[in-house]
């Protein structure tokens, strides 16, 4: 079996705009999450904005790929190079942006307007229609990508809800492992902040109105953030070849679906149960070798609620726990690859990264509320997505 390690990383979300800087971010315990009105006719949320405003998808694709080929040390152009960078909203925020545009020039009244006219009207718009839809179709963020570094092989765009960041790594070891790559970039990127995002979860009666307090007592809900989380995998034999450092392995993963529910998780998390034990499976490890679980720990009500009591019941003896989304926000289709890198980065310092903003934990599990030294050799990370997808990722150090 080629044992497949990451030599790279690339990172910016609301906690700071590079590894190092929201590792520090992170194991001190604060939070990027902030109250913020992006959007007039929506009132004032607690948001993981980047910057002052809504990022553009396309620019953090370009800011993170660019960040993880510097950490890499690899020089572009790297025709060789697979690209799997996945995207649950993708260009989402642009398409808003288009029909609002045609909204308003077509007078407010799209109601009456049909298809044909919509898409192709008579009088001049404020933009070239054809132009922006194909450039914001799901999968163009993963091809600009491809473009950025001159890659003209392989190129993937998954989109499997909030497990799109850990399924676009599992695609990508499979292309080291099958010798269809030698190195592939691979991760997921969101910016999720739109009105109509907003609208949606807020209408579920997911939105938190304060923060995101993972397995807490008191918790709200989610709160939205918007993140980047890139990665190279390769060959550790290409890795010794051109004497790069490596982060950490990836021993296996397990992908599931529920069958269930479009938004709801199957109440006995049966296929999450799985998905760990496909994972643990294929990573050949027992579950007495797991020494810490990064936890998809939205800080809903049954998410928290299912997803603990599948740890409970899958591993009884004491493992450490944390959800990271305290401090970022959920990233949806990125919180799992954030998830990563964060465990990558607990291997790599011996330190274990605190639930930000748990305070009374309601479940009897080893939460980790502040960051802490500890013997960290393999790691679990899981993320669990509308629709039912399950998504986990076993990591060691190397």
């Amino acid at each position: 079996m080629v044992a497949v390690v990451i030599t790279g990383i690339g990172l910016i979300c609301s906690l700071g705009e590079s590894l190092e800087d929201t590792w520090q971010q992170l194991i001190a315990g604060h939070t990027g999450i902030k109250l913020h009105q992006p959007f007039s006719e929506l009132e004032p949320r607690p948001l993981g904005l980047i910057g002052k405003q809504p990022a553009k998808v396309r620019m953090l694709t370009q800011l993170v790929v660019s960040s993880v080929l510097k950490d890499a040390g690899l020089i572009p152009p790297l025709p060789n190079c697979g690209v799997v960078i996945g995207s649950s909203r993708s260009h989402q925020a642009s398409w808003e942006e288009m029909a609002r545009q045609l909204y308003l020039r077509s007078g407010g009244e799209l109601e009456k307007t049909n298809e044909s006219s919509l898409f192709f009207p008579n009088h001049s718009l404020p933009f070239s229609l054809p132009l922006k839809w194909l450039d914001n179709l799901p999968h163009m963020n993963a091809i600009a990508a491809a473009r950025q570094i001159g890659a003209t092989g392989v190129v993937l765009a998954p989109m499997a809800a909030c497990a799109t960041g850990i399924w676009a790594i599992a695609q990508a070891a499979l292309l080291v492992q099958s010798g269809q790559c030698q190195q592939v970039i691979a991760g997921a990127v969101e910016a999720p902040i739109t009105p109509l995002s907003l609208t949606g979860f807020q209408q579920m009666g997911a939105l938190a109105k304060t923060g995101a307090y993972p397995f807490d007592r008191q918790r709200e809900g989610l709160v939205l953030g918007e993140g980047a989380a890139v990665f190279v995998l390769e060959s550790a034999e290409s890795a010794k070849q051109r004497q790069a450092k490596v982060y950490g392995q990836i021993l296996g993963c397990g992908l599931t679906a529920d069958a269930y529910h479009v938004s709801s998780i199957e109440p006995e998390g049966r296929s999450a149960i799985a998905a760990i034990k496909q994972c643990l499976l294929h990573s050949r490890l027992n579950k007495s070798d797991i020494d810490y679980i990064h936890a998809h720990g939205t800080a809903t009500l049954q998410n928290d609620r299912v997803e603990s009591s599948v740890i409970q019941r899958l591993f009884p003896q004491p493992v450490a726990v944390s959800s990271t989304k305290g401090a970022t926000g959920h990233t949806l289709g990125a919180s799992g690859a954030l998830g990563i890198a964060f465990s990558l980065m607990a291997l790599k310092h011996q330190i274990l990264p605190p639930c930000v903003g748990l305070k009374q934990p309601e479940f009897d599990l080893d939460l980790v509320k502040t960051a802490r030294k500890s013997q960290i050799q393999h790691a679990l990370c899981f993320s669990f997505g509308f629709g039912g997808q399950n998504a986990v990722v076993a990591l060691s150090q190397y």
